[in-house]
């Protein structure tokens, strides 16, 4: 039982209750875990200079900087805890070792100062001024967010305090109690360990959240109505529903349509077409009989940096594709890659009448600001917004599919491709990048290189099953 568990817990009780006493054969390992843990030493090493010192014999000895310092701590009578501050910092002061102290200090990925690491900072200080006979007043928030190193100090008053000591207890009555529900919020499950786990269960209790667009305000209107599952949800009509939400302000035609049907796709795991007259339908049904680019990026989003652009040029949608198809562009250096960007769109323009295809909006963003920043004419940018098609958007305006969600991952499973690497994901391709930048391995380029060709393929199967499936009939409601 650790500050880790608390943090855990702050993101979700079950979280901490699975990671204290779950079947750690459910777990999934996930690289995100590995991307903090990696971004925290290289935040602390580069604040320091690497000058990071280990243990309680080097608070004893004063060091500028303390990691590896684990206590045993009693919270309320209770034994057993224990507490290990990501890094602590020598400032000045008075303390049991002499004329200085130490304050906690964790690292952030992104911008954000968030409640998790107010209250980390919290629950470090109340027991470090135990260890250290000295208050604490104040500790810092270390980030280097686009190439920019910074530290952010954050007041710890006696109510912060409190709130971390009281957060505690309700973790440690948490683990003794039985599982905690699913989250209400899901959002943030894809970078769990336990997601798996945790959808098995979502699925086979009907949870209304486990259906595409449902998030857990949605599900309490549902719920007041008396829509209990999705079960529930798929056997509605239509009108009756509509009416019933209104009585909570929440009449919504369409929205309430497009819930029923992929509750009964859901069920059924039969797709649902929508209708076939779609004019963007039409209009990429004309695309593809001709040539046309499927784009896909890598980016490190705490760096503001595209460090793969990856392109499959199709000529023949009919013939079989392999890698010679595919073309990939790294760009090493966020801080001088003027010739890689005017590399990108040589590649683009050189067959300047096909469509790019990319999935979801990344891309498309990624390309309208590089085009600004090549100085590109408005006449220029506006060919370049119309030759970017987001098969994502497409597919959601055609087609209700049975699945949970319609990211690249899912609806490519579900279709049949499969990745050449197992258990892959941006997550994954994002720690393969950061572990390039620490070694100068290539061996994780070349991992990245065959990821972001696999997501191109995948992006094919997903155009040729919609072409496959054009003249399926529509769903008639």
């Amino acid at each position: 039982m650790n500050n880790n568990l608390l943090k855990s817990f702050l993101r979700c009780k079950r979280k901490a209750w699975l990671e204290f006493q779950g079947d750690k054969s459910k777990s999934i390992w996930n690289a995100h875990n590995a991307i903090q843990l990696i971004t925290q030493d290289n935040n602390f090493n580069k604040y320091l200079n690497g000058k990071i010192f280990s243990g309680l014999s080097s608070c004893k000895e004063g060091r500028i900087s303390i990691r590896n310092l684990f206590l045993d701590i009693n919270l309320n009578g209770r034994d057993g805890a224990e507490i290990n501050p990501p890094l602590l910092l020598k400032v000045k002061g008075n303390s049991i070792w002499g004329a200085y102290k130490y304050v906690p200090a964790v690292s952030k990925l992104g911008k954000k100062t968030t409640n998790e690491h107010r209250l980390d900072l919290a629950f470090c200080a109340i027991h470090l001024e135990k260890l250290q006979e000295s208050s604490i007043d104040y500790g810092l928030v270390i980030s280097n967010f686009k190439n920019k190193l910074k530290s952010e100090k954050v007041l710890l008053d006696n109510k912060l305090k409190k709130k971390a000591k009281s957060t505690f207890e309700e973790l440690l009555n948490t683990l003794n109690e039985s599982i905690p529900q699913i989250t209400k919020n899901r959002k943030k499950c894809s970078i769990c360990c336990w997601q798996k786990y945790c959808d098995e269960e979502a699925k086979s209790k009907g949870l209304l959240t486990d259906i595409d667009g449902i998030g857990f305000k949605t599900e309490e209107v549902l719920k007041k109505a008396g829509i209990n599952n999705f079960k529930q949800l798929a056997r509605c009509d239509h009108d009756e529903l509509n009416n019933k939400l209104s009585t909570f302000q929440e009449a919504n035609p369409y929205r309430i349509t497009k819930f029923i049907n992929q509750s009964k796709s859901y069920i059924s795991g039969i797709p649902l077409r929508l209708i076939k007259d779609n004019p963007s339908l039409l209009n990429f049904y004309q695309k593809i009989k001709k040539g046309f680019f499927i784009f896909d990026i890598e980016s490190n989003p705490d760096e503001g940096h595209d460090f793969l652009y990856g392109f499959l040029s199709i000529k023949n949608i009919e013939e079989s594709v392999d890698e010679k198809y595919y073309e990939s562009i790294l760009d090493l250096n966020p801080c001088n890659n003027k010739n890689i960007l005017e590399k990108l769109f040589k590649k683009i323009n050189s067959q300047e009448e096909w469509p790019i295809f990319h999935y979801g909006e990344t891309e498309k963003i990624s390309m309208i600001k590089i085009a600004k920043e090549l100085n590109l004419n408005p006449l220029e940018v506006e060919k370049l917004k119309s030759r970017l098609i987001d098969l994502h958007s497409l597919l959601r305006l055609s087609w209700i599919l049975p699945l949970k969600n319609y990211s690249l991952k899912t609806v490519a499973n579900w279709i049949g491709f499969n990745w050449n690497q197992e258990n892959v994901s941006g997550s994954q391709a994002l720690l393969w990048w950061i572990q390039y930048q620490n070694t100068s391995n290539k061996s994780f380029l070349k991992k990245i290189v065959r990821y972001n060709m696999d997501d191109c393929l995948a992006t094919l199967s997903i155009i040729r099953w919609l072409k496959s499936n054009y003249n399926r009939k529509s769903k008639k409601n």
